[in-house]
C-alpha cells in the first residue's frame, strides 16, 4: 500500500519542533526540516549540556511525540556524527579527544559529507576509512577532491570552524544562471541552445548544494534593454538538467516576443534541502517514475564517461541537419 506524504503536517511539526528547541538558545540553526543545531555555549538555560539534551529529548517525546537522537559535542561536523551514533532516542557526547577511538575506524562512507562518489575517489588512492582520511597529506587530498579534500581532512582530525548560524537557512533560496550573448540573437534555434547550456549549469549547481526546486523561472532581456522574467510552479521538484531545460524552453517559447534577445537567464526559486522533499506519487505513475530514474542515472553515466554532447534530442539533430543542407 502506498500512502499519500502529507507534506503540511511534516512541516507543521517541524516548525513546532523548532520552537520548542528555540526555547533553550536563541543560536539555533536549522539543517533540513528534522535536523538542526544548537549552540548552548553561553548557557541560556540551566544545566549541563547533558541534562540540557534530556530536557530536551523528554520534552519533545511528551509534548508532541516525537522520538530525537541528540549529539552534543565542541563543533557542528562532531554533533551530526554523535547524533548519528545512537538511533532512536540516543544521546551521545563526542569529544575531540574521542575522535581516534570513535571515529576513525569507521568506513570513510560513514562520514558526513562524504557521499558515494566521494567515497569512491578517495578508495581509489587507498583511504578507507576516517582514520586514513585523518592522516591523509592535505595536498594529496586537495589534488583529488579540491579544497572540499582540505575540509574533510579537518572534519576527520574534530575540527570544524563554523559556527552556529541562525541565518543560514536564509542565504539561498534560489540557484540561477543566466548569461549575456555577445551579440543580439534572434534565432529561436540559437536562444534554445543557450537555454539547454544554462540549465546544465543550473542542474550542476543543484547537485552540488543537494537542493531541488518547484519553481522554474527565465529571464529573457532584449536589446533595448527592456527585461522581462516569467516563473511557473510545477507539480514535482526538480534538479535534472533536462527537465529544467524542459520548463524552461516552454517558459521561453510563451513569452518570447520574437525581438532580438541580449541575455537569457533560468533560475530554480524557493530551493530546499533534497531530503525535504517528498515527491507526489500516486499508484498510477510511480512505476513509471521509477524506470525514469534509472533512465536518467544511465544518461548521466554516458555524460559524464563520453561527454555532455552524447546525448541529444531528435529535434536538436534535425535542426543541425537542416542547417547544413
Amino acid at each position: 500500500m502506498i500512502l499519500k506524504p502529507d507534506f503540511d503536517l511534516y512541516r507543521e511539526m517541524s516548525t513546532k519542533v523548532f520552537q520548542f528547541l528555540a526555547t533553550f538558545s536563541p543560536i539555533l540553526e536549522p539543517a533540513s526540516i528534522d535536523e538542526g543545531y544548537l549552540d548552548i555555549t553561553n548557557r541560556y538555560s540551566s544545566g549541563t549540556p547533558l541534562q540540557i539534551a534530556q530536557q530536551i529529548q523528554k520534552g519533545l517525546l511528551e509534548t508532541l511525540k516525537i522520538p530525537v537522537s541528540i549529539g552534543i559535542a565542541p563543533n557542528k561536523f562532531l554533533a551530526k556524527m554523535a547524533s548519528d551514533l545512537k538511533k532512536p532516542l540516543g544521546i551521545t557526547v563526542l569529544r575531540k579527544r574521542d575522535v581516534p577511538k570513535i571515529l576513525w575506524p569507521l568506513p570513510v562512507q560513514a562520514m558526513h559529507g562524504v557521499g558515494e562518489k566521494t567515497a569512491k575517489k578517495l578508495k581509489s588512492i587507498g583511504v578507507f576509512t576516517i582514520g586514513e582520511l585523518a592522516k591523509t597529506e592535505k595536498g594529496v587530498l586537495k589534488d583529488l577532491l579540491g579544497i572540499t579534500g582540505v575540509y574533510l581532512q579537518e572534519r576527520a582530525n574534530g575540527i570544524d570552524h563554523r559556527p552556529v548560524d541562525p541565518e543560514a537557512v536564509l542565504k539561498f533560496k534560489t540557484i540561477g544562471h543566466s548569461t549575456t550573448l555577445s551579440h543580439n540573437v534572434t534565432e529561436e534555434h540559437t536562444l534554445i541552445e543557450v537555454l539547454r547550456k544554462l540549465a546544465y549549469s543550473v542542474s550542476n549547481r543543484m547537485k552540488r548544494k543537494r537542493v531541488v526546486s518547484s519553481t522554474i523561472q527565465i529571464t529573457i532581456r532584449y536589446a533595448d534593454f527592456q527585461t522581462v522574467t516569467r516563473s511557473k510552479k510545477l507539480l514535482n521538484p526538480f534538479q535534472e538538467p533536462e527537465e529544467i531545460f524542459e520548463y524552461a524552453v516552454k517558459l521561453f517559447k510563451q513569452h518570447w516576443n520574437g525581438d532580438p534577445v541580449r541575455l537569457l537567464g533560468i533560475t530554480a526559486l524557493d530551493v530546499l534541502n533534497k531530503k525535504e522533499s517528498i515527491k507526489q506519487l500516486d499508484l498510477f505513475s510511480y512505476e513509471e517514475d521509477a524506470k525514469n530514474e534509472a533512465l536518467l542515472n544511465a544518461i548521466e553515466q554516458l555524460k559524464r564517461k563520453f561527454g555532455e554532447g552524447i546525448i541529444q534530442p531528435v529535434s536538436e539533430l534535425l535542426n543541425k541537419e537542416n542547417n547544413h543542407s
